[in-house]
């Protein structure tokens, strides 16, 4: 069964601008299911370099290799054939109509870098993560991405409280298309022999990385340590590796879309400010799976159940930009007096301020930090503080608090 993916809309509207697309993404976010979605729709020619005789093709002949599947042109795996870039460039240079290829790959690092050296100023690049939660529940699409001061949406759209919130079932299973289209439960198998993949495919193809029981260490003590501010050395010792270890690894991670770095908002303030980055993994059900969390309710009820709705909400957050073909404009903010807003995004001249609390109702007393950064930022706009709340209600005035379910 096929879900509708919000993205669809900026992968028609780029076409129409721009001579070459390229949608990237982490393995299974379905880039190859919305593309030939699309591509049928469109009667665009569709190849797999998967196919090994399309691939030998590709990489001896490439000029013939055009020719065989002329333009309009959907092409997969196109990171088995490098030398395919140049040959297209050539094509596109030759031509003044957009859309002619898309482009699309399983090793998202490798094929970025050819992306970059030869089709630079012809291509437009976007990125898919897992299903949101509003694709998920078929929910309309909004043209514009999440700011705490959009209309709230109708109340049918909320999700009702219960023993167990419904939010905790989805941040355990985690948002890869695998699940949701088939109603699959067998997370322990989906999410080993993902890890198996990523780590055989891309970590030691690509990377050349050798230290394989250690990396997988460092991947679980991520996870564990998601929603938090970064300490590269205290990871480091934790993970029994050195410090520029650490961060050539977590920059990979990062690379391949595994792990958000929220990098700290510094403009307008002295230099007592907290400058780590916060790490938040892009995917809640790969961090639940790598810290072993077996069902919702223990997780719900457990240590770190703030941490991964947190984690959750700023996935769902940056996924309503970068489906709408937009830079998250996402920063956190925290100094040494222990002032802390979990998330600002920027739009225009203004700066929103948002909280994240696991909680169904939230006072004045619980966000401090909020009023002392409306004080103190001369730009910042109305805020809000997600919640488990199934209403929309003000807190004091310039303040909302926002269900989570109003993300979009």
């Amino acid at each position: 069964m096929y879900i509708t993916r919000y993205i669809e809309k900026t992968i028609l509207e780029i076409t129409k601008s721009f001579k070459v697309l390229y949608l990237g993404g982490p393995r299974q976010v379905g880039k190859t299911t919305v593309l030939k979605h699309l591509a049928e729709k469109q009667q665009r020619n569709y190849v797999t370099l998967d196919n090994l005789n399309d691939r030998n093709l590709a990489k001896k002949d490439p000029e013939l290799f055009l020719q065989k599947y002329p333009a309009p042109l959907f092409i997969d795996e196109v990171q088995y054939a490098p030398d395919l870039f140049s040959y297209i460039k050539i094509r596109v240079d030759q031509s003044q109509i957009n859309g002619s290829y898309w482009l699309t790959g399983s090793q998202q690092f490798r094929v970025m870098k050819n992306v970059h050296e030869s089709l630079a100023g012809r291509v437009g690049i976007i990125q898919l993560l897992g299903l949101s939660n509003a694709e998920i529940d078929r929910k309309p699409f909004l043209s514009q991405p999440f700011l705490p001061s959009s209309q709230p949406l109708s109340p049918q759209f909320l999700t009702s409280l219960g023993s167990i919130n419904p939010i905790f079932n989805k941040i355990l299973t985690g948002f890869f298309p695998y699940f949701w289209r088939n109603n699959v439960t067998d997370r322990t198998t989906f999410y080993n022999s993902y890890l198996q993949s990523y780590i055989e495919r891309d970590l030691q193809a690509i990377f050349g990385l050798t230290k394989l029981a250690e990396f997988q260490t460092f991947i679980r003590l991520c996870a564990a340590r998601s929603g938090q501010l970064l300490n590269y050395s205290e990871l480091a010792k934790d993970s029994d590796i050195s410090v520029h270890a650490a961060k050539e690894w977590l920059s990979i991670l990062q690379s391949t879309m595994q792990v958000y770095l929220l990098r700290p908002y510094y403009r307008n303030f002295s230099k007592r400010l907290i400058k780590a980055p916060k790490l938040y993994f892009l995917d809640t059900g790969l961090a639940t799976h790598l810290t072993k969390w077996p069902d919702a309710q223990t997780l719900q009820a457990g240590a770190m159940a703030g941490s991964f709705f947190e984690t959750y909400v700023i996935s769902e957050i940056i996924k309503s930009y970068l489906f709408r073909g937009l830079e998250p404009p996402l920063s956190y903010f925290r100094d040494k007096e222990g002032h802390e807003v979990d998330l600002l995004i920027e739009s225009g001249q203004k700066v929103y301020p948002v909280e994240v609390k696991l909680a169904s109702r939230v006072q004045t007393k619980d966000i401090p930090s909020m009023f002392y950064l409306q004080k103190k930022l001369p730009n910042c706009a109305d805020g809000g503080v997600i919640c488990l709340s199934p209403q929309r209600y003000p807190i004091t005035r310039g303040i909302d608090a926002i269900p989570v379910e109003e993300i979009q």
